[in-house]
């Protein structure tokens, strides 16, 4: 490593682990713990001193920081926690002093959250900012494999004693587990191995179409896995809203993360839940929600196919996005830039080869509001989109479901139907009895649910040039598409140039062609290593 002229041998020696070089503008920290690069930071931005000196004069050299014991050698866990409270009161005063609450958001953390239902994995990641969820795939994983104990992977808390819960829930991942390998078989049966076609790949998309075909069988309540990584600050109000949830589990994973992050982040976490900031800030969202309850209107839902309604959108939206598009390249107002649309657009969308060359800013002036009912399970996955305006009812039965076609071919349709509708008639009981917001736990996720998503129209693009294509599940495909065509309606100019949304009928075996590009890649990366 090149050494800057400002540091001695010896400093040089002390710093020279933390930064990837020590001669140039640009660097990046590594081998430092997320309290020290949050502080550090924070200092940083009041100072002329370089951040590498910083680190030195304010952190390695000072005895209080207990930076030794932080990111130094090795020690125990207990060592650990110890040097992490010792050193709180110091890197406390850094922050106050020299920063605000933006400072929290230089410091991040991965948290894994084990075992927690799919209603409270939608819970975690519904923040929309700061927050980096991962969520355990039904495509991919089976979901019949029972736990420790022998019995199957769904959340059993004290809240849901009621007879008729584990009785409806045991029995949809009685009847998933069941049809797991003849589905698998008759898909493969369909689908057989084709020439040139690897083993791997073969399986691996019929495994992940026969899953898709029986992933409605799950409850609300199936027990996932998600990785989080989030800044500080993000994760303070994700701790704040979990303890204002509605679902005692929600209410339990609030201090499970404060607990866990306050020994990794501890001054970014400090008022999630305290007695200032925190427990009155969730107080208020839930009295909020509770009040909000009992003003809305509530009426009979019926049972209805899945619709995507588009309510709301800007007629003006056209000159709108020219004028953004002009802006930045004039010295006048945005009230006075003019130009032909069709010109403008497509200067603008010129030479755009493929989806990943992001569509430009200026399309965020058209806006529009959908109101979409689908299957939970759709609303799952396109509930990651979270940068959307959006918002969802509490799931229930009284929606109807969807019954996968390809199970119906299969001649397998009845006993998923069967399943599913026992399950309704529990969640009935269950929802007289304990609740709708606990009832929503026995629901399987093939029930459907209303949400709506405000977006611009550059998100309109990022969502259906992404979950068009061929590959994806093909309930969230039938929903990005009617997304797309009810902005083709009211927009087919701006609509056109989304040129890689993908309104093609969908191919009956989705990962075949994925899975096929991936044995290319694993090839071209053996051939490299070779």
């Amino acid at each position: 490593m090149r050494v800057n002229a400002q540091f001695t041998e010896a400093e040089a020696e002390a710093l020279g682990r933390y930064f990837t070089n020590l001669d140039r503008p640009v660097f990046a920290l590594r081998n430092l713990p997320e309290v020290v690069k949050g502080a550090l930071f924070s200092r940083y931005s009041r100072t002329e001193k370089s951040l590498r000196r910083v680190l030195l004069d304010e952190f390695i050299n000072e005895p209080e920081s207990g930076f030794e014991r932080l990111a130094g050698g090795p020690a125990s866990t207990d060592d650990d926690m110890v040097a992490v409270r010792r050193a709180e009161e110091f890197y406390e005063r850094v922050l106050v002093g020299y920063g605000d609450d933006s400072v929290a958001e230089l410091a991040g953390a991965h948290v894994a959250v084990e075992e927690a239902s799919i209603l409270a994995a939608k819970a975690l990641e519904d923040s929309r900012i700061g927050i980096s969820p991962l969520e355990k795939s039904t495509r991919y994983v089976r979901f019949d494999r029972p736990g420790w104990d022998g019995r199957y992977l769904y959340h059993r808390g004290l809240e849901l004693r009621h007879s008729d819960y584990e009785p409806a829930a045991d029995a949809l991942f009685a009847t998933y587990s069941r049809l797991v390998e003849p589905v698998t078989s008759a898909i493969r049966e369909k689908f057989p191995q084709e020439e040139g076609e690897s083993d791997r790949a073969w399986k691996s998309a019929t495994r992940a179409k026969a899953l898709d075909l029986l992933r409605g069988l799950l409850p609300a309540g199936t027990l996932t896995n998600l990785g989080l990584f989030g800044n500080g600050r993000a994760f303070e109000y994700l701790i704040t809203k979990m303890a204002a949830h509605e679902l005692p589990e929600c209410r339990q994973l609030a201090t499970d993360l404060h607990r866990e992050l306050s020994l990794v982040i501890p001054a970014f976490v400090r008022r999630a839940l305290d007695e200032k900031y925190g427990r009155p800030s969730a107080e208020r969202i839930a009295g909020v929600r509770d009040a909000m309850a009992s003003l809305a209107r509530r009426g009979e839902p019926a049972a209805t196919t899945p619709a995507v309604r588009l309510v709301e959108f800007d007629p003006d939206a056209e000159r709108k996005v020219v004028q953004a598009a002009l802006f930045p390249n004039s010295n006048l107002p945005l009230g006075e830039q003019a130009g032909d649309p069709g010109t403008v657009l497509d200067t603008l969308f010129a030479g755009r080869a493929n989806r990943r060359q992001r569509a430009p800013r200026a399309l965020e002036h058209a806006q529009y509001l959908f109101e979409i009912t689908a299957n939970f399970g759709a609303y799952r996955d396109l509930h990651r989109h979270r940068m959307l305006t959006q918002d969802r009812q509490s799931l229930g039965t009284a929606l109807g479901y969807d019954l996968p076609p390809g199970l119906e071919e299969l001649g397998l349709g009845g006993d998923f139907a069967s399943a599913v509708e026992a399950a309704a008639t529990a969640h009935d009981r269950l929802e007289r009895d304990l609740g709708a917001a606990l009832a929503q736990y026995v629901v399987p996720i093939a029930f459907h649910v209303r949400w709506y998503f405000r977006a611009n129209l550059r998100e309109v693009f990022h969502l259906c040039e992404l979950r068009t294509t061929p590959q994806g599940h093909p309930e969230y495909r039938w929903v990005a598409q009617q997304m797309f065509l009810r902005v083709q309606e009211v927009h087919p100019r701006l609509a056109g140039y989304a040129r890689f949304v993908d309104l093609g009928e969908r191919d009956e075996l989705e990962r075949r062609a994925s899975e096929r590009r991936m044995d290319e890649k694993l090839q071209a990366l053996d051939r490299k290593v070779r």
